[in-house]
């Protein structure tokens, strides 16, 4: 059976508005950076009016025939008058070369740099391109698209789309979770939806964090009942999503410590497990983070509001394990808003993971509290310093 032949399922979110995307269940890496354990979905979605019709978003690489397959359950491909790219990357935009390819009377609407973008990624036509300007409103019949500059969340070209009628804001990238599942809505997965939304939003948003304020200041005017992003599920009780990207955007803190750490003989993981143990004992929310056995996902997630950040590491080669060394190098890119960083460090002859270390965090949000080292296995005095560093650390925290 052909791709065209398979049965394909859409969403009908509202009259004349339903999701045609794809749920890509066997993806595990994305950017070759950020595993995918549950998967992804493109999420793509199109819009009938009385008079126009609009495909907003499209598809990954591999997906194109899928999503025209859904395309003609509604319509027929030549009936497309305007292709909406929120967002120029892969994932979101490759799919619409192939839909130009049948829609012979449709232009492609993009902010200026992303009709750049179209030009140089995919070879549309400057012809087949219109640029759409914040604020600017297309009237399809019945149902009115408004465009929302929102540059860099996460690339310069972002536009987020709003249909006024129905409240139902499509903004890419940004709400969005990497997950595949048969559900459609956040509601029918429970909490753990907003785990994935974290999880995303330390990983792709949090870097761009001032940005993203911006956008949400933008948003407070509009009367959103539904949020459609182009990755996950779809918000139709939105209020829950846009409170805790409030927060995030605003980096708001708890009173916890994150401590990813790693250990080659015992020696930090002893001194990480006392240092938690002091840390728990004085009220504050810890968090061990094994990076032998952890993912990147998990990590962002904990980094969005973790108001310490302290990491365990032994010298090697007189620096940090390389693990921690690629973590803090990820940590500060992602830029999170924690305010106290702090490390306690092994060694088996000489030391040099704290030295470089603090030369990894330079320019950092974060405050250095204090540093913690040991020679060979840790002595009680070594593990008596741990346990003050804890308690210091603590105090810091529960000050927040």
């Amino acid at each position: 059976m052909s791709e065209m032949d398979r049965p394909r399922e859409t969403l009908e979110m509202a009259e004349g508005v339903h999701w045609v995307g794809v749920k890509d269940w066997d993806r595990r890496m994305f950017d070759r950076l950020i595993p995918l354990p549950q998967g992804t979905s493109y999420n793509a979605y199109l819009i009938q009016g009385e008079e126009k019709n609009a495909l907003i978003d499209s598809v990954n690489p591999g997906f194109e025939e899928s999503l025209e397959a859904k395309i003609r359950k509604h319509l027929d491909p030549t009936q497309l008058d305007y292709l909406v790219m929120n967002h120029a990357e892969p994932d979101h935009a490759n799919g619409f070369s192939h839909i130009l390819s049948l829609a012979p009377k449709a232009r492609l609407l993009a902010s200026e740099k992303g009709g750049e973008m179209a030009t140089s990624l995919y070879s549309i036509s400057e012809g087949r391109i219109e640029t759409v300007e914040d604020g600017e409103r297309l009237d399809l019949g019945g149902k009115t698209l408004r465009f929302i500059d929102a540059p860099w969340l996460h690339w310069p070209e972002t536009t987020l789309t709003f249909y006024e009628e129905e409240g139902i804001l499509f903004p890419c990238d940004f709400f969005g979770a990497h997950v595949a599942t048969g559900k459609f809505y956040a509601d029918q997965l429970g909490e753990i939806a907003l785990d994935y939304a974290k999880s995303y939003f330390g990983e792709i948003m949090m870097p761009y964090r001032q940005r993203a304020k911006r956008a949400m200041d933008k948003l407070q005017e509009l009367e959103i009942e539904t949020v459609a992003p182009s990755h996950g599920v779809i918000y139709r009780n939105p209020e829950k999503i846009l409170r805790a990207y409030r927060s995030w955007t605003e980096g708001e803190l708890a009173r916890k410590v994150l401590v990813p750490y790693i250990s080659m003989w015992g020696s930090t993981e002893e001194m990480v497990e006392v240092l938690v143990e002091t840390m728990a004992s004085e009220g504050v929310e810890v968090v061990p983070f094994n990076l032998a056995t952890g993912s990147l996902g998990d990590l962002a997630r904990e980094l969005v509001d973790a108001g310490g950040i302290v990491i365990g590491t032994p010298t090697v080669l007189a620096g940090p394990h390389p693990n921690v060394h690629h973590i803090v190098y990820l940590a500060k890119k992602l830029n999170p808003p924690a305010r106290y960083l702090g490390v306690v460090e092994s060694h088996g002859w000489a030391g040099g993971a704290i030295r470089e270390i603090a030369q990894l965090t330079e320019g950092m949000e974060g405050e250095i509290v204090d540093t913690v080292s040991a020679l060979g296995s840790p002595s009680k005095e070594d593990l008596k310093k741990v346990i003050d560093f804890g308690k210091e650390f603590a105090a810091k925290i529960n000050s927040i």
